[in-house]
């Protein structure tokens, strides 16, 4: 007896696509060349091309006792009054009534947590993020809040391989509406490494006062994106500070203390008045129990201890100077050796740019040259981890560079 065909009833799905990132994480695996080089995952990676686990975090785990009980669906108590003051400093207790905090699933799940909580609270027309940005911005609004129109700012200027805030300003001013979201990186910005010095983010909030935007910061590498926390959290403070704009914030961890698979984030909401603190937070607490129930534990009580330790902090800054300083030389090692063969280009930008990310200017066909040729992956748009880079392989990446650029200049 035959048997009948049947169709599946996921038939008419259509295949989404991959994170480039972790498609050039595969294609490294995947090369049995010994001397290949990683510059696509965002990764902090020691001089020998190996994970480093921060001292500080050694230390805050040899401390925490075994505990596998639950946490509140909020999160960690002492993980959340540390994350407050970690990002807001002084001026959190001006605030401390109006803001709203849960520990969330790293920084992408509270970008998820803030875009599923404006969905429902604002119904916003449009979001805003930067032309370029991370990719998964986009794609967490398309699923959080799918009528939520995904629009996109000018905040690169290719030619001159800086902050694009004309365009910027121009295109809001022309076509955002009052209750639109619009997502800032408050620090070291993914994929460009080129951030708003402080003038520039006094005009940026000036904007969001003037056309009631509401700004949604992403803060994913504080600490680590000038070896100064303080420093790193400017933006977030400035616009907190005013005290005339409701605000979100998205506060990773992942980053600057080297918790990448523990996934430990925070989402602070500040209201115009106390009065909204209730609804505002037993919202997402509806979000959290449907979704995970309660967020991860070890990663929070690693943060918490360093954090409410006055020695172990002071170490976890010294541990945040110490790969800041890495990934700057790295950066000015690239440049002094493109500088040296006389790359066709101005490279200056490499050095000027901060954080994780320098984006090169090499074209996707330049990209794909790298990566078939010198065995050298980055991202197609040019974004290269500079983390990636150490002393045994930046003269190779240099060289490789220059290489692909003078075929394409035909020199």
């Amino acid at each position: 007896m035959g048997s009948l065909a049947v169709q599946s009833h996921f038939s008419s799905l259509i295949e989404a696509p991959y994170d480039e990132a972790f498609v050039v994480m595969q294609s490294v695996a995947a090369d049995p060349t010994p001397d290949k080089v990683n510059l696509g995952l965002g990764v902090y990676r020691d001089d020998d091309a190996q994970p480093w686990t921060l001292p500080s975090v050694k230390k805050a785990q040899a401390q925490i006792q075994d505990n596998h009980d639950y946490l509140p669906v909020a999160g960690l108590p002492t993980f959340i009054e540390a994350a407050r003051k970690l990002l807001l400093g002084d001026v959190l207790e001006a605030v401390k009534s109006r803001l709203t905090t849960v520990q969330t699933i790293a920084g992408s799940g509270a970008i998820h947590m803030g875009a599923l909580f404006l969905d429902k609270a604002v119904r916003p027309e449009n979001v805003w993020i930067s032309d370029p940005s991370w990719a998964s911005h986009e794609q967490i609004w398309e699923n959080a809040s799918p009528k939520t129109q995904r629009r996109f700012y000018p905040y690169f200027n290719h030619k001159t391989k800086s902050l694009d805030l004309e365009g910027m300003v121009r295109t809001l001013r022309r076509d955002a509406q009052p209750g639109d979201i619009i997502i800032l990186q408050a620090c070291a910005h993914n994929p460009t490494g080129c951030d708003p010095a402080q003038k520039e983010w006094n005009i940026i909030a000036d904007i969001c006062e003037e056309l009631g935007i509401i700004p949604f910061m992403d803060i994913a590498y504080q600490g680590f994106a000038s070896g100064d926390d303080h420093h790193d959290a400017w933006a977030v403070r400035h616009f907190v500070g005013r005290g005339t704009m409701e605000v979100l914030v998205a506060q990773s961890f992942s980053k600057s203390f080297g918790l990448y698979g523990h996934r430990v984030g925070a989402l602070h909401i500040l209201a115009h008045d106390s009065a909204a603190v209730p609804a505002i937070k037993s919202n997402l607490l509806q979000f959290i129990g449907s979704e995970y129930l309660t967020p991860s534990a070890w990663g929070a009580r690693i943060v918490s201890t360093i954090l409410n330790d006055p020695e172990l902090t002071k170490e976890w800054r010294q541990d945040l100077r110490k790969m800041n300083a890495r990934v700057k030389s790295m950066r000015a090692f690239l440049f002094v050796e493109l500088t040296k063969r006389g790359t066709p280009g101005s490279w200056r930008h490499i050095i000027d740019q901060i954080g994780m990310f320098s984006y090169t200017g090499l074209t996707a066909s330049q990209v794909k040259t790298m990566r078939e040729k010198h065995h050298i992956y980055l991202l197609s748009t040019g974004r290269a981890s500079i983390s990636g880079l150490n002393s045994k392989n930046v003269f190779r990446v240099a060289e490789a560079i220059d290489q692909v650029v003078r075929g394409d200049a035909g020199v």
